[in-house]
C-alpha cells in the first residue's frame, strides 16, 4: 500500500516570512502537490519571548499571497504544551531521559573551561547516573543520547551523512521552567501529525542525528530527509537585510507579482533542463528532489527583477489592471475608492508594460494618462515648448477638436497634414506634444498615447503647452 505524503512548513514566529523560509515551504508545497499529498502549516511559537502574534499573521499572509495554500493547520506549539510533557515524562519513566538539576550559570562555566582547555563544550554527563534528586532545585530534563558508534541520515539531496554519537549531546527536552524545547516538539509534533517527509534548510542537518534518536526511544519509524541548501548574497555569506530586502511582504510592497517569486525561488536550488519560466502546472508536474542541487544557491536580484519584468508582460493587461490599482491609490493617482474603467486602464497598460519592472513603476508611468494634468520637466519644456513649436500646437489643437473621430488612425492624419501644411518633421510635432501631454520626452507612440488620454484631456493639455510658451515668451 502507497501511504500518502504528509509534509510540513513550519516557521518560528519570530520575524517576517523571509526568502529563504519561503522557498522551504514552496518546496514542501511543490512535493506534496506532486505527489497528491497533504500540506500542513504548523507555527512552532514555543520561544515565548520572540515570538508574536502578528508575526504568525505576518507570514501567513506571506504564504497566501504566494498563493501556497495548506491542507492542515495552522497548528500552534503552544496549544500542545501538554502533550509535550506527557512524551517527556514517558521518557523518563523508561530510562530514556533524566533530570538535570546544574544551573544555567554551572553550564556556562563549564563551557567556558572546556572551550579554554581545547575541548568541545558539551554537556558533562553529571546528573546522567544520578541516583537521588537535588533538593530544592526544580531539574531540567535531559534525553539520554548514545555515546558510541554512528548515526546515519539518508537525505534525499545530500545522500548518506554520518555523525558519530560520542559527538552528540544528551540535550535538554524540558527546560526547568516546564517549558519543552525544538528537538523534542519537532519529533513529537511529526509523529503526531504523521509526517512523511521532513524537507527544511539544512542548517538544520545537525539536528537530525538528535531527532532520529528521540524517534527511536519513542519507538517511531523516522521520516525520510531532504536538506534544502542555503541561500546566500552576493557576497556569498548567509543571506540577510544588508544584501536588500529579505522579507517575502517587502517584494509584494515593491510591486513583485507572487509568481515572478515562486518562480525564481525555485529555481534558487532546482533545475529542468534550461528551462527558466514556468507555470504552477508545469512546476508541480516537474519537481522532485533528484533535480534539487548540493550547492548553496545566490541571490541575485537584479535576475529576480528581470524575471519580474517578464512576467508583467506575460501577464494579461486586464489582470494587471487589477493588481496595479492598490499603487495607483499608494502614488496618490488615484484617490482610494476612485472608480476607474478597467478596459480604459488594460488599454493604457498595453502601452507600458514592456518598459515596467514592477507594479509601482507601472503605477508611476500610468500617472500621465490618469491625472487631471501634468507638471513639465524643466529641460524638455525648455527645449520643446518655444516659439518654434507653438503654431504646430495651436493648428493641431485646432484640427483635433474639429475631427469627426479620434482613433490612432484619425490622429495620425491629422499629425501628417500638420507637418506637411507647415514644412516640418514629424518629430518636429510629435516630441512637443509628448512633453504637453506627459510632461516628459519619453512615451510609448505618440498616436496611441493621445487616444488613451483622450479628446478632452488631450485638447486641455495643449492649451496648457500653448499658454506656457506665451507665457514664457513675454
Amino acid at each position: 500500500m502507497t501511504v500518502q505524503v504528509r509534509v510540513r512548513f513550519a516557521p518560528s514566529p519570530t520575524g517576517h516570512l523571509h526568502i529563504g523560509g519561503a522557498r522551504t515551504a514552496l518546496f514542501n508545497w511543490l512535493y506534496t502537490r506532486n505527489r497528491n499529498g497533504v500540506f500542513i502549516l504548523r507555527i512552532e511559537d514555543t520561544d515565548r519571548t520572540r515570538s508574536t502574534d502578528e508575526y504568525i499573521e505576518a507570514i501567513i499572509n506571506g504564504m497566501k499571497w504566494m498563493g501556497l495554500d495548506w491542507d492542515e493547520g495552522p497548528y500552534r506549539q503552544t496549544d500542545r504544551f501538554d502533550v509535550y510533557r506527557q512524551y517527556v515524562e514517558r521518557l523518563v519513566t523508561e530510562g530514556k531521559a533524566y533530570h538535570c538539576y546544574c544551573s544555567a550559570e554551572e553550564l556556562e562555566e563549564r563551557r567556558k573551561l572546556a572551550l579554554a582547555m581545547g575541548k568541545p563544550p558539551k554537556y558533562d554527563n553529571r546528573c546522567r547516573n544520578l541516583k537521588e534528586p537535588v533538593p530544592g532545585v526544580v531539574p531540567a530534563v535531559r534525553f539520554r543520547m548514545p555515546q558510541e558508534g554512528q548515526t546515519i541520515v539518508d537525505d534525499m539531496i545530500r545522500g548518506t551523512v554520518m555523525f558519530e554519537n560520542s559527538q552528540l549531546d544528551d540535550l535538554i527536552i524540558l527546560r526547568s521552567d516546564g517549558t519543552p524545547t525544538y528537538n523534542l516538539t519537532v519529533v513529537v509534533d511529526d509523529v503526531d501529525m504523521k509526517i512523511t517527509h521532513v524537507i527544511r534548510g539544512d542548517d538544520h542537518l545537525n539536528n537530525t542525528p538528535k531527532q532520529i534518536h528521540i524517534y527511536k526511544a519513542l519507538g517511531y519509524e523516522t521520516p525520510l530527509f531532504a536538506h534544502l541548501p542555503m541561500i546566500l548574497g552576493s557576497d556569498k555569506t548567509r543571506l540577510s537585510k544588508r544584501h536588500g530586502a529579505t522579507s517575502v511582504m517587502a517584494y509584494h510592497e515593491m510591486g513583485y507579482l507572487p509568481d515572478a517569486l515562486v518562480n525564481y525561488l525555485v529555481r534558487l536550488g532546482w533545475s529542468y533542463g534550461d528551462q527558466e519560466i514556468f507555470s504552477r502546472d508545469e512546476l508541480i508536474k516537474h519537481f522532485s528532489f533528484k533535480h534539487v542541487g548540493k550547492a548553496a544557491a545566490v541571490f541575485n536580484p537584479e535576475k529576480l527583477l528581470w524575471l519580474n519584468g517578464q512576467y508583467i508582460i506575460n501577464t494579461p493587461s486586464e489582470r494587471l489592471a487589477a493588481m496595479v490599482t492598490p499603487f495607483l491609490v499608494r502614488e496618490k493617482i488615484l484617490i482610494e475608492g476612485q472608480e476607474i474603467d478597467n478596459e480604459w486602464l488594460a488599454k493604457a497598460i498595453d502601452t507600458l508594460k514592456e518598459r515596467a519592472k514592477t507594479l509601482a513603476e507601472l503605477a508611476c508611468s500610468l500617472r500621465y494618462y490618469i491625472a487631471d494634468s501634468v507638471e513639465y520637466q524643466e529641460k524638455a519644456r525648455e527645449k520643446f515648448l518655444n516659439d518654434k513649436s507653438r503654431d504646430l500646437l495651436v493648428g493641431l489643437k485646432n484640427s483635433l477638436e474639429a475631427a469627426p473621430g479620434f482613433t490612432h488612425q484619425d490622429i495620425e492624419k491629422i499629425f501628417k497634414d500638420i507637418v506637411e501644411k507647415h514644412g516640418a518633421k514629424l518629430k518636429d510635432l510629435a516630441q512637443p506634444v509628448r512633453v504637453a501631454l506627459t510632461g516628459g520626452t519619453e512615451s510609448p507612440g505618440i498616436f496611441e498615447v493621445l487616444e488613451i488620454v483622450g479628446r478632452e484631456k488631450t485638447l486641455k493639455r495643449l492649451e496648457k503647452a500653448i499658454q506656457t510658451i506665451e507665457n514664457y515668451s513675454k
